[in-house]
């Protein structure tokens, strides 16, 4: 994500990252970029948290603003439950210590749009007006 936020932000538009994987963003250095402690998949909250959605929806876009610093990482202070014991769950590797029988408990992913809402799925845009594509800009 970090790279392509580089090269979309030399054509001048600028970006912000949302990551759960804090190691993985500070290697990539991206221009702009906010951490949660979420497990990866919940970048943007817990499902049917839309108030927590929301906080960390403003807390994220006012980056645009607050981030001055190049390559800083802003950690949103949200915590996924009291305690860290839920990372020991995330990826769990069987008894063989084999990483072929790694067992993944997040949630299962779909190759389609999955929205929260019916309100929400008939008023997503399949072809999405505002979407910018680097093939459409203009050359450096």
């Amino acid at each position: 994500m970090g790279l392509i936020a580089r090269e979309i932000e030399s054509r001048g538009i600028p970006t912000l990252c949302m990551s759960s994987a804090y190691s993985i963003t500070e290697a990539v250095r991206p221009p702009r970029a906010v951490f949660l402690d979420f497990p990866l998949g919940h970048t943007a909250g817990r499902p049917e948290a839309a108030e927590e959605q929301r906080e960390i929806m403003a807390m994220t876009l006012s980056q645009f603003a607050a981030a001055t610093e190049p390559g800083s990482i802003v950690r949103l202070p949200f915590d996924w439950s009291e305690r860290d014991d839920w990372k020991d769950a995330v990826m769990q590797v069987s008894g063989s210590g084999d990483a072929a029988t790694t067992e993944d408990f997040r949630i299962d992913r779909f190759e389609v749009p999955q929205y929260q809402f019916e309100k929400d799925a008939q008023l997503a845009d399949p072809v999405c007006p505002s979407c910018v594509f680097l093939s459409e800009l203009e050359p450096r």
